[in-house]
């Protein structure tokens, strides 16, 4: 029998723990606002092509040496004005939010890196700049993190306490991030309804899973065409996951985007999924570094 395989298929199996999350609640409710515009691939940035992802016109690809001003406008549409409509929603709804910032884009519009420390949001650091860190060599993945840090700190007057990458992570980043040392927890697994602990270079270290289904980025694939069918898939995944709850508590990610969700026609869904939490007495709402902080409280490593 097999046992010495890299990857874990067993998890917590059939019995999780019980995560004992604040006033007994079934289920702990985590918004996720990616910030990355800015920090993108791009001409002017001498990456010697443009952005093809994460646009209106995604996959459009103008080859190398040639920019692509319509995708450079799509995400500027998310730091110009998709970023205040995600503030101001949840702001009015008094939800609090944890935003993945890439340390680039917060760096070059200082007003929404004021408004996010104003309101109370942790970042969660999501690279130096938005690009692939399973694509980069070790030592500039490593210098990469430490610029990153620095910037968020200056950025924000605080160090970013975790880390998610682009798309996924290298087969260094974790064992770079436990090197830099000071992160509470990463973001770079979507295999869990709850956190874990694994050991990195002999220490222990702590995973809070994300979510790409429950995530705004689903509107680029075509699996949402309009904000009616983001807020039914969300309202869908929160009633199995509060239901599924109420015996064995969960946890739920939703991930955002300035210059997607942002979009007004999608922002009406997340206003109504917001609306849909009003009224339910046994979730917690939180920051993704308030669930990292209350593992390591409630279920410290082994």
């Amino acid at each position: 029998m097999e046992t010495d395989h890299p990857r874990d298929f067993v998890g917590y199996g059939a019995a999780p723990p019980d995560p004992k999350w604040p006033g007994g609640a079934s289920l702990a409710v985590q918004f996720v606002i990616n910030y990355e515009e800015g920090s993108e691939y791009s001409m002017p940035d001498g990456d010697g092509f443009s952005e093809t992802a994460g646009g209106e016109l995604a996959g459009v690809d103008f080859g190398p040496g040639k920019r692509n001003l319509a995708q450079e406008s799509f995400y500027e549409y998310g730091s110009r004005a998709g970023i205040w409509r995600l503030l101001r929603q949840f702001d009015r709804a008094g939800v609090p939010a944890t935003v993945f910032g890439c340390a680039l884009a917060l760096e070059r519009n200082p007003e929404v890196a004021g408004a996010i420390a104003g309101m109370g949001y942790d970042v969660c650091c999501h690279g130096w700049r938005w690009v692939e860190h399973f694509n980069l060599p070790e030592d500039e993945e490593r210098d990469h993190i430490r610029r990153a840090v620095t910037s968020i700190e200056a950025s924000m007057g605080a160090r970013p306490l975790g880390w998610y990458c682009r798309y996924g992570p290298s087969v260094n980043t974790r064992r770079l991030i436990v090197e830099k040392g000071g992160f509470l927890y990463d973001s770079d697994a979507y295999n869990d309804d709850l956190p874990y602990w694994v050991t990195v270079s002999g220490k222990p270290h702590l995973v809070i899973p994300y979510a790409l289904d429950t995530n705004d980025s689903k509107f680029g694939s075509g699996d949402f065409g309009t904000g009616g069918d983001f807020f039914h898939y969300l309202k869908d995944s929160f009633n199995v996951l509060r239901q599924e709850g109420r015996e064995r508590a969960r946890m739920m990610s939703i991930g955002l985007h300035a210059r997607i969700a942002g979009r007004p026609g999608r922002a009406a869904g997340l206003a109504r999924f917001l609306d849909h939490l009003n009224g339910h007495d046994d979730i917690w709402i939180c920051r993704r570094l308030d669930i990292a902080r209350h593992w390591i409280e409630h279920h410290p490593s082994a």
